[in-house]
């Protein structure tokens, strides 16, 4: 699956990057992300997922095929 993130969780993962692991669900993929760099764990916490652009939630069942946006909070006006 292709993962995309934005602001700060590009200072732990690359812009954009494929995973090869078998993940089920989307909080399966959040964990394997906090497994993968441990200081972006309170971030990834309060992220939202999009898969194929819309909002999913962490249930969500995931095939391995996705292209997988990875929203920080936003602040400011």
């Amino acid at each position: 699956m292709r993962i995309q993130v934005f602001a700060i969780l590009k200072d732990f993962f690359k812009k954009e990057f494929e995973l090869k692991v078998a993940l089920h669900t989307i909080a399966d993929l959040r964990t394997h992300l906090s497994l993968l760099n441990p200081n972006a764990t309170p971030v990834l916490n309060r992220c939202r997922f999009a898969v194929q652009d819309e909002f999913v939630t962490d249930e969500y069942t995931l095939t391995g095929n996705e292209h997988v946006v990875i929203i920080p909070p936003s602040s400011g006006g």
